[in-house]
């Protein structure tokens, strides 16, 4: 395999690597701060920056890769079908062997553009799940204070029916004992005219 071949493996590789650490199942926290720093970090952006430029190299050589291709597997028509006259095995061998590395830098090119396709959408998406998580977490958290609120008010308007009753009660008691206490005084008033009288 050539260099560049060689370097596109390479690069699908990274991209595999990179696919799985993407769709990995991290916890909340670190697949923000992964994503986080993906998205914002200055190196992040020249590295992304130099891989479009390689995409592109890749992508020259996909064509090249399937124009050979059609190439190989006409001239491999044209030979089964006898119409080129030298029938050797050395001929079929040599004319298999280029069949399968034109298939395979056709594939492995390919795949390489297909997979860079697949990451830049996978990563977009992750980061829009990320921020909708985030609303997510700060809605509830806002449902949860109202929700706190709201039972707060309703604690405070039990605790204000509360409040109004044992007022009403201590009326009701202090009434009572004004009543009571004057019916005491009454009583006792009148045996004390009675004892002094005696």
């Amino acid at each position: 395999m050539t260099i560049y071949y060689s370097l596109t493996f390479l690069l699908l590789a990274a991209e595999m690597v990179t696919f799985c650490v993407l769709v990995a199942p991290l916890p909340h926290k670190v697949k923000k701060g992964l994503f986080n720093f993906l998205s914002t970090s200055t190196i992040v952006a020249k590295i992304a920056y130099g891989l479009k430029i390689s995409f592109i190299f890749v992508a020259i050589l996909f064509f090249d890769a399937l124009q050979r291709m059609f190439r190989v597997t006409a001239e491999a028509e044209l030979a089964k079908s006898g119409q080129q006259g030298v029938s050797d095995v050395r001929t079929e061998t040599n004319l298999a062997a280029r069949k399968f590395y034109s298939q395979r830098n056709t594939y492995l090119t390919g795949f390489t553009l297909f997979l860079s396709l697949v990451l830049t959408r996978t990563f977009s998406i992750i980061l829009t799940l990320i921020q909708a998580e985030e609303e997510l977490i700060a809605k509830k958290g806002s449902a949860s204070s109202s929700k706190e609120l709201e039972s707060a008010q309703k604690e405070l308007a039990a605790s204000k029916r509360d409040l109004e009753a044992l007022r009403s009660q201590a009326k009701s008691q202090a009434e009572e004992y004004d009543r009571l206490a004057d019916r005491y005084n009454k009583a006792t008033g009148e045996t004390a005219k009675r004892g002094k009288s005696d």
